[in-house]
């Protein structure tokens, strides 16, 4: 028998006894509730001002928020809700053409939403890594301000020779001129300044964004994203320059900008994927002491019929040891395992006769049983008293009224109804005769 249980002395036994009165059973159908997430990235701007600083100044740090849910139980479509914030910069320094020395910084506040595919349909979502992709609309406000002036108020003149200076290189001063600094503060509000007769342009635009990444799962409900956007908007005037102004010289090409990030992402509130399920009684308060197991054959105390089996000894659900031939001698101790059906068998389970079997009964010191009668009936021919090994050759005269079948036979009821006259003075027999009677009894 292989036991059904088997308690290491590792595991402390009441944590083994309190996760058999639960299991974790999977939810046929959770509810995917909103996800948060959160995160830092840099934005970095392409358009009609060019970059010149991009190690520096190419980038600006940002900030995103997202809420998402599943549209389906498979988890293959996510819809996403998203707020971004940062700077959009662009700093463009030529020392060719004094037209193309060029600066914004612009504030922007972004809202759209995501239609996001997870490729679940190929990666498994419990995965440790996943793809993802996304396509959107959003609307975003920008706010576009300039560096032009110094902190003492004078304009940034750019000369060929690469200085910035008070006044243009061309002035008849020129030779006036003091060398001055860029600060990098964006005073100028280049909508109000219509630098190139723009006018008064509207601030807020849309915007497609094109999201792709990879999902590092950290937990069943948490997860890390790397990911870039790209967002390609519907207005050229981020930068205040466009093509077909007077002035400065634009693309034909609307602004776009670029976000890279990492996020984390919190299922907080979404139904588990599996549950804890009580099994019956698992609120009751047990005594372990009554499933304890002594001898340590894998059937606890209270149910083990044989609960000092030897060590190592293979047992049935009972906890007793197996008796393969059913001699009643269990295999352990079994010196003849094979033995045939119905044989008489020594304790050692070796077969014997019925001969030596009458013997032994015959032999015994000790008072026979009732149930070790049929025994008699089977094995002796014989008598063993007053009749000792003589063969019977039928019923004594004077006790043949005891057999009330009439088969020839006295058997065992009728031999205690025998005593039961005897000592009811009913039958006339003395005590001589109930001594011979047993002994006749047995002879049979």
């Amino acid at each position: 028998m292989t036991p059904f249980c088997v308690v290491s002395g590792q595991i402390d036994e009441d944590d083994e006894f309190e996760r058999m009165l639960i299991e974790e059973v999977e939810v046929d159908d959770p509810v995917y509730k909103p996800v948060v997430g959160f995160g830092v990235g840099s934005f970095n701007f392409i358009g009609d001002v060019n970059d010149f600083y991009s190690g520096m100044w190419g980038t600006q740090p940002g900030f995103r928020v997202n809420v998402s849910r599943f549209l389906d139980r498979q988890r293959n479509y996510k819809l996403n809700f998203f707020m971004l914030y940062g700077m959009l910069t662009g700093n463009e320094r030529s020392y060719t053409n004094p037209e193309r020395n060029l600066n914004f910084q612009s504030e922007i506040i972004n809202f759209g939403l995501s239609f996001e595919y997870t490729f679940n349909h190929i990666f498994n979502y419990r995965s440790l890594i996943t793809p993802f992709v996304s396509i959107g609309a959003e609307s975003f406000q920008f706010n576009s301000k300039a560096d032009l002036l110094d902190s003492q108020g004078r304009p940034y003149n750019y000369w060929s020779d690469g200085t910035i200076r008070d006044i243009p290189e061309n002035s008849p001063n020129a030779h006036e001129s003091v060398m001055i600094q860029r600060n990098y503060v964006y005073e100028t509000d280049l909508r109000s300044a219509d630098l190139y007769g723009m006018g008064n342009y509207p601030q807020i635009a849309f915007a497609i964004p094109v999201d792709f990444g990879l999902d590092f799962r950290i937990s069943e409900r948490a997860k890390m994203r790397v990911g870039s956007s790209i967002h390609f908007t519907f207005t050229d005037m981020i930068d205040n320059v466009s093509s077909g102004v007077t002035g400065i010289t634009g693309n034909n090409r609307n602004d776009r900008f670029a976000y890279t990030y990492v996020t984390f992402h919190l299922d907080l509130f979404s139904d588990p994927k599996t549950i804890t399920v009580e099994r019956l009684y698992a609120d009751v308060e047990f005594d372990y002491t009554l499933i304890e197991d002594e001898d340590g054959d894998g059937v606890f105390d209270f149910w083990d019929k044989c609960p000092n089996t030897p060590p190592g000894v293979e047992v049935d659900e009972y906890g007793c040891p197996i008796d393969s031939d059913g001699d009643g001698v269990p295999d352990y101790r079994d010196l003849e395992p094979n033995t045939r059906p119905g044989a008489f068998v020594d304790e050692h389970g070796r077969e014997i006769t019925p001969q030596q079997l009458a013997d032994m009964l015959g032999k015994s010191e000790n008072a026979v049983a009732r149930n070790e009668l049929d025994l008699f009936e089977y094995v002796s021919p014989y008598r063993f008293t007053g009749y000792t090994r003589q063969d019977h050759e039928g019923i004594p005269e004077k006790f043949r009224f005891l057999d009330r079948d009439g088969d020839g036979f006295i058997s065992f009821d009728e031999l205690i109804r025998a005593i039961n006259m005897f000592f009811d003075g009913e039958s006339g027999l003395t005590a001589e005769d109930i001594y011979e009677l047993n002994d006749f009894f047995f002879s049979q």
